[in-house]
C-alpha cells in the first residue's frame, strides 16, 4: 500500500520522458514542440532525457541536390508529388508552430551532430544543443555533417569550444550514440520520433499536444496508484502521427 508519505514524494519526483530523435527528422522537431507544450501544460515536473538516433548512419557528410527533388527521387514520385509532400509537413510544423525551410535545407550524416548532444546533456544543456542543431539544419540552412558547421553550432548552443573541438578530433560520445541506438533497437524502434513516458508507455509518432498530455495524465496517475516501478508498453495512441524511418518521412 502506498503512504501518503508516499504520494508526496512521488509528486515530487520527475516525471521521465525519453525521446529518441534525429536531427534531419521534421516529425521529430514537431513531436518535440507538441511535447514541450503538453510538459508547460503539466502540473507536475517532467524530465526530457534526448537520445540519439540516425536515419541513415551511412549519409555522406554533405548530399547535394534540392530536398523536393530528393523526395521525388526516394519515393518514384512526380516534383509535384513530393511537394506536397514536403507542404503536409510544412503545415504540420505551422500548427505545432515550428518553422521549416525545405528550400535551404542541406541534408548529410547527423552522427557528430549525435555527440554534440551528448556533450550537452554531460554539461547539463541538451536541449539547447538540440535546439540549435534543429533550427541550424530547418531553419538556417546549415550543412549539418560538415564538422565547421557542427562546431559552429555547438557552441552557439553553449558548449565550451575547446571541448567541441576534442570531442571533434576523438571518438568521444560516440559509445553514449551507439548505446541509445542499442536501446532503440531492443525498445523495437523503426522510426522517430519515439517516446518513453515514465518508463510505463511507449508512443510512436509525432503525437498531438492533446494526446501527449493525456500519456503523461495517465503515466503519472498509474505511478500514483502503483509506485514508480514500470514497463514501456505501447499506447496505441491516434496513429495519425508522423514519423520518419529508414525509408523516408
Amino acid at each position: 500500500m502506498i503512504t501518503i508519505h508516499d504520494v508526496d514524494a512521488l509528486a515530487n519526483e520527475p516525471l521521465r520522458v525519453d525521446v529518441w530523435s534525429d536531427v534531419v527528422c521534421p516529425w521529430c522537431a514537431i513531436g518535440k514542440a507538441n511535447l514541450e507544450q503538453a510538459v508547460a501544460a503539466f502540473d507536475r515536473p517532467v524530465e526530457v532525457v534526448w537520445h540519439s538516433y540516425e536515419l541513415d548512419p551511412t549519409a555522406p557528410a554533405a548530399r547535394a541536390g534540392d530536398y523536393v527533388g530528393m523526395i521525388a527521387r526516394k519515393y518514384g514520385t512526380t516534383p509535384e508529388q513530393a511537394q506536397a509532400m514536403v507542404d503536409r509537413v510544412v503545415q504540420a510544423g505551422v500548427e505545432a508552430g515550428v518553422e521549416f525551410r525545405f528550400d535551404r535545407v542541406q541534408p548529410g550524416n547527423t552522427f557528430d551532430a549525435h555527440r554534440m548532444i551528448q556533450l550537452g546533456n554531460a554539461r547539463g544543456i541538451g536541449p539547447q544543443v538540440k535546439a540549435r542543431f534543429l533550427r541550424g539544419y530547418f531553419v538556417d540552412g546549415e550543412a549539418i555533417g560538415l564538422p565547421e558547421v557542427v562546431t559552429r553550432l555547438a557552441v552557439d548552443a553553449g558548449l565550451d569550444p575547446d571541448e567541441v573541438e576534442a570531442v571533434l578530433t576523438t571518438d568521444s560520445f560516440a559509445e553514449e550514440v551507439r548505446t541509445d541506438e542499442a536501446m532503440a533497437a531492443s525498445l523495437q524502434v523503426t522510426g522517430v520520433p519515439f517516446f518513453v513516458v515514465d518508463r510505463r508507455y511507449a508512443v510512436a509518432g509525432a503525437q498531438s499536444t492533446d494526446t501527449m498530455l493525456q500519456v503523461l495524465e495517465r503515466a503519472v496517475a498509474e505511478r500514483d496508484a502503483n509506485g514508480l516501478e514500470g514497463d514501456a508498453r505501447d499506447t496505441a495512441p491516434d496513429p495519425g502521427g508522423g514519423a520518419c524511418d529508414i525509408d523516408g518521412c
